[in-house]
């Protein structure tokens, strides 16, 4: 016997949940699945280990959009914080503040290597590549070759899995525009002058260059959580431990039947009239029955995963960044967290720190196939050899794997993505794509939500009145923090593009 809903959600990350919130709340019937069995909010959520509260990835919260503010603070009214963003690079067995601080720069560099770097930057602005096509033309022509193999080439690689040269150039334009050498200067200097002041009213703000943020106190889980109960409340169902294994449309009524399996082996079918997928476009066009045309292309995109290994150890006095990026090459690790920085609930004990290490994998390789006991002792290991931790104070660890954690910009993706969205958008009126694996784009959690209210908007209005696709997933929507959400208050309304 099948289960009759109106809208069916797939995934119970912030898009997901932001659909079925809003849905919920115009009297709309919902039903959300999702595959993990114990926690909502995807790669978005908090991990509680022994009472120490970790993020699979940090998550700042922070928009210009005037609609995601009203939304966190409608759904987590008396949560928020306002945390310092603080951040270093760490290369070569020195530290760099970031953004940088032009004298720590020039000091740590030397004066020679800081005179190359201007000298290779100057160069690429003379003799750009004119039509920029991988992550390396990119950066090389924002800073030039030099800084661009100091302080991009290793951790993009880390990150990525791919050479420089393999990654589209859409991802660096996505995730530092507006930044070049020239900028980072700049700010440099004003930072290390202590000149730096409020932007401007008009003035864009880098979204690499913000200084604080909002933070649930317990971590993001608490926001979906919380957004989770409120779909409950309002009539709608989130249904845990529930993996969507087949879908097929019947054009004639009009109706989505849905199969779903536990991890027991059982299974549930579903109807529905709508259905709103954040999961994976690779997983989900594997389940569509019949095979779409475009199964080839959803096969072809690519995902990086993803490892934290949170070390709890002896001793309060940790540094104060809340993360830091690992750029030397001698360490697999990508980047260390510090949870308490994050929030002083994340830690229970004021006498103990949490550190998560994150380690940039592929599903199925070594790292990914290692036992815990192994990536404990590289975390170990590793965190001794940056001087953050000794290994004899680690006295607990817990390991956590993310698959799918970040859709890969291969050269290839935007014609696979293209060639994916022209199937589904023609064959199935209904099917509804959100979110970051539920479009290929590799985003910020309040871009997720954007595309979720406008699918909303446009399942509530019976017809694609909006551009999902068109919402803007860069600077647009600067990180600046409390006080940017306070501007956004004030002004910026969300208002993309309509389908003409």
């Amino acid at each position: 016997m099948s289960l009759h809903t109106e809208t069916l959600i797939i995934g119970a990350g912030p898009a997901g949940l932001t659909a079925a919130y809003l849905l919920a709340k115009a009297g709309r019937q919902v039903t959300v699945l999702e595959r993990d069995p114990l926690r909502v909010g995807g790669i978005s959520r908090t991990v509680e280990y022994n009472g120490y509260l970790f993020d699979i990835g940090g998550h700042r919260f922070f928009s210009k959009s005037k609609e995601v503010v009203d939304l966190w603070n409608e759904i987590l009214p008396d949560d928020f914080i306002e945390r310092p963003r603080l951040s270093r690079i760490y290369y070569k067995g020195r530290y760099y503040a970031y953004p940088l601080k032009a004298f720590e720069a020039l000091r740590n560099l030397g004066l020679w290597q800081s005179a190359a770097c201007i000298a290779s930057y100057l160069y690429a602005r003379a003799r750009p590549v004119r039509e920029p096509r991988s992550f390396h033309d990119w950066v090389r022509n924002q800073f030039g070759e030099r800084l661009f193999s100091i302080f991009f080439k290793t951790y993009t690689e880390k990150v990525w899995g791919l050479s420089c040269d393999a990654i589209s150039a859409d991802w660096a334009a996505q995730r530092i525009k507006g930044l070049d050498l020239g900028a980072a200067i700049r700010d440099a200097l004003t930072r290390s002058l202590g000149l730096r002041g409020r932007p401007k009213a008009g003035e864009p703000v880098i979204k690499t260059l913000i200084e604080s943020f909002r933070y649930p106190r317990r971590g993001p889980g608490m926001m979906w959580e919380a957004a989770a109960a409120a779909v409950r409340d309002g009539g709608g169902r989130v249904l845990l431990g529930l993996g969507v294994e087949s879908l097929s449309f019947d054009p004639g009524c009009g109706l989505w039947t849905i199969g779903a399996r536990r991890q027991d082996g059982s299974r549930e079918t579903f109807t529905a009239r709508h259905v709103v997928s954040s999961a994976a476009i690779q997983d989900l066009v594997a389940a569509l029955r019949p095979a779409p045309l475009s199964t080839f292309h959803a096969r072809a995109l690519g995902y990086r995963d993803f490892i934290t290994v949170a070390l709890i150890a002896r001793g309060a006095e940790d540094f104060l960044d809340n993360w830091i990026y690992i750029h030397d090459p001698s360490v697999k690790v990508g980047r260390v967290q510090n949870f308490r920085s994050w929030s002083p609930e994340m830690v229970p004990d004021p006498t103990y720190t949490c550190l998560g290490l994150e380690y940039f994998c592929f599903e199925g390789d070594g790292l990914w196939n290692a036992a815990d006991s192994e990536l404990v002792d590289l975390a170990k290991r590793e965190i001794a050899q940056i001087g953050l931790i000794r290994p004899e104070d680690v006295v607990d660890a817990c390991v956590v794997r993310q698959p799918k954690a970040y859709p890969v910009y291969d050269e290839a993706y935007r014609d696979n993505v293209a060639a994916i969205r022209r199937d589904l958008e023609t064959t199935y009126p209904t099917l509804h794509l959100v979110g970051r694996n539920g479009m290929h784009k590799y985003n910020n959690q309040d871009h997720a939500m954007m595309t979720a209210m406008l699918t909303v908007r446009n399942i509530l209005a019976g017809q694609r009145l909006y551009d999902v696709w068109s919402v803007n997933e860069d600077a647009e929507y600067a990180e600046a923090g409390l006080s940017g959400a306070r501007e956004a208050l004030r002004s910026e309304r969300l208002v993309p593009r309509k389908v003409a």
